[in-house]
Order: structure tokens, then sequence, then C-alpha cells
């Protein structure tokens, strides 16, 4: 299945960016947004982002890195403090990489990510913005990734959604019985 930039818009949609950034907001891509000065490149959150979402994405998706991209540059435009957040808790999750494996989180192969985020316990913390380093990765890194695939039109097909909330089907959704 291909995911698109019009999934990750449609998904912005959902949670009510667009009538906040606007069209023209919604094409920026992460590179174009402003640098806050740290040691993260633009490049480098976009790659940790996708990494992290090959990961928590079903396989059999494709078009993940432009979809990402456009989704979290979206919600970035939308939400004050949001991308210094999603930041720093990819900032986090990269130097926990360098100190218990010797090696930057990119680096490590598919397997070694995987192992990496269930050690620091990302699979079983509680989302919360303000708590755990585990806890903030899973709130603003896994939870919005996972947030954005499954309000697409594309996430909610995969899992039998045909229609996710937010998304207009017309009636014929409605009047059509299960499949």
């Amino acid at each position: 299945m291909e995911l698109t930039r019009r999934d990750a818009l449609a998904a912005l949609g959902s949670g009510g960016v667009v009538a906040g950034v606007g069209v023209a907001g919604l094409h920026r891509s992460l590179s174009e947004l402003p640098d806050d000065g740290r040691d993260l490149t633009p490049e480098r959150e976009r790659d940790l982002l996708v990494a992290v979402a090959r990961i928590v994405y079903p396989s059999e998706l494709d078009g993940v890195s432009e979809f990402v991209e456009t989704y979290v540059a979206g919600r970035a435009a939308d939400r004050d403090g949001y991308r210094e957040s999603v930041r720093a808790a990819l900032v986090t999750l990269d130097e926990r990489a360098r100190t218990w494996r010797d090696a930057e989180f990119l680096s490590l192969d598919g397997a070694e990510r995987e192992a990496h985020l269930r050690e620091l316990g990302v699979d079983a913390a509680d989302p919360d913005p303000t708590g755990t380093d585990a806890e903030r990765i899973r709130y603003f890194v896994v939870n919005e990734l996972l947030y954005a695939l499954y309000t697409s039109p594309t996430g909610g097909e995969l899992v039998g959604i045909e229609n996710p909330q937010g998304h207009p089907g017309g009636t014929d959704t409605y009047r059509r019985g299960p499949r």
C-alpha cells in the first residue's frame, strides 16, 4: 500500500490542523522550518522519524518518508512547542543509542532499532509529554506517528476502517452493509 502526501494532509485535517495552518503551510517540509540551533538538523530529524515509523508501521507500506515529513511539518506549523518537544524526544532516543549501543540510532539495523525502543521501555510506556524519557518518546514520536497513520485513509483501510473519524465518506458508506 502506498502512503501519500494526500494521506498526510487528510490525517492533519482530521486533527483540525488544516483550518489553523492553511494550505500554504501544509506544503512546507521539515527542512523549510526554522532550525532551532540544536545539533539535530532538519534532515536528521526527518530521518529519525522515518526510522521509527518503519519500525511501528506495517511493512507493506510504501511512501513512508514523504508521509511522515508532510505530517510532522504540518503539525509543527500548528502547535507551539510541538516541534521542540519532538526534537527533544528524538535527541534523547539518539543519545541513548550512542550511550547504550555505541552507535547512532540511524546506524542500527531495523532489528536493533526495534530492540533499542523496547529496551528504553517505549513499547510499554504510558504516553506522557512531561514524563520519563520513554513516556516522552512514546507521546511525541511513536503515538504521533501511529495517530498520523491510522487517521489517514490508507492507514484506516489497513485496519478495516474504511472511513476514519473526521473523513466524510458520503451516505454510501453508511448504507452499505459490512463486507
